[in-house]
């Protein structure tokens, strides 16, 4: 059974236009910058937000159909795990997992055995007398995961599960997280932020800017060829709109660029800030794209160091430690960008 919907919503200066599609078993991570309407499309799954126009359908089953249909949250099958867990203070962890079971009706004895068999998926049976308060924060969204799918929902809804674990714990989380998504006969809808959450844990990605898909895909395809800056940004790709006549593409924000395989017509260039080396002077050597810029900003990655660099076209560089010391790039500095042809990525516009 696959849930259909066709997400609109209309308030104020706002309107979400969203299709989507969530087959059995499948992840479907909605990735978009603030105000793109993420939460807006998981409200309206969840039945905590009715639709302006559209539907939502599990199959043939309507749940949202306005004006004539709408189920409100409390009795649609869903699970919902949030970015802040809100597990019940005055419940042991037990409890709170038990908490959707008796809602829909189970006995108080049967729902709290299952209780403890999620309980000891998640790793927390020794944990089932303990209230919230003195769990860890990843123990915590481990019981509302617990809690989430205990009542075995049609659809789980995920609003940025990970987004507030400090970067070891959401590791272990997001590793165990995978584990029972990829065990979970349901359909998944992943409201994220994170790149490296969506490119683990889903399927395929739907990128959803001013209230619209602009790009949906395999995690694999989106980040190899990225359709929009904020896609672009959030693979780390140096990404640009121009027009190709063989090997030669003119950007659509002035300069050129010479590319290894020739196009025609209007294209997506892109290639990664560490195919970018920098110079003080026109670099010689093999035929290659040359051109000057100035460094606007400067930051300090993990191993390497990030230049933001305006010029025709702008550009961003990430270059090693020793390149830096050699360099001692500053804001406000020239230099010359050089990048090979060959490792320019085009396609289609």
């Amino acid at each position: 059974m696959t849930v259909r919907a066709d997400l609109r919503v209309t308030r104020e200066r706002f309107r979400l236009d969203l299709p989507l599609t969530v087959a059995p078993g499948e992840v479907v991570a909605l990735l978009g910058p603030n105000g793109a309407g993420k939460t807006t499309a998981l409200r309206a799954l969840a039945g905590l937000l009715p639709l302006t126009a559209g539907h939502v359908r599990l199959d043939d089953e309507p749940w949202d159909e306005p004006p004539a249909v709408f189920v409100p949250a409390e009795c649609r099958p869903i699970g919902v795990v949030f970015q802040d867990h809100l597990l019940f203070g005055h419940l042991s962890a037990l409890e709170n997992v038990a908490f959707g079971l008796r809602a829909r009706g189970t006995p108080r004895a049967e729902a709290r055995v299952r209780a403890l068999g999620w309980l000891d998926r998640v790793g927390l049976a020794d944990h089932a007398r303990t209230r919230p308060r003195a769990l860890s924060g990843g123990q915590a969204q481990r019981v509302a995961l617990a809690r989430a799918l205990a009542t075995d929902p049609r659809l789980l809804l995920l609003d940025e599960p990970l987004a507030a674990l400090d970067a070891s714990t959401r590791q272990a989380v997001r590793a165990e997280l995978g584990r029972h998504l990829a065990d979970f006969p349901g359909h998944t809808v992943l409201v994220t932020h994170d790149a490296l959450d969506a490119m683990v844990l889903a399927d395929r990605l739907v990128v959803v800017e001013g209230g619209r898909v602009v790009q949906q895909g395999p995690p694999a395809d989106v980040a190899r060829r990225p359709r929009t800056g904020y896609v672009a940004d959030l693979v780390g790709l140096n990404l640009y709109r121009g027009r190709a006549d063989g090997t030669t593409v003119a950007l659509a924000g002035g300069g050129t660029l010479t590319v290894a395989e020739p196009a025609s017509g209007a294209v997506h260039v892109a290639f990664p800030p560490s195919a970018v080396s920098l110079h003080p002077e026109p670099p010689g050597g093999s035929p290659r794209n040359t051109w000057p810029v100035t460094v606007a900003d400067v930051e300090q990655h993990a191993h390497t160091t990030r230049v933001r660099l305006v010029g025709t076209p702008p550009v961003l560089a990430d270059i090693t430690t020793p390149a830096l010391a050699e360099l001692r790039v500053r804001p406000g500095d020239p230099l010359w960008a050089a990048l090979k042809a060959t490792e320019i990525r085009t396609y289609p516009a």
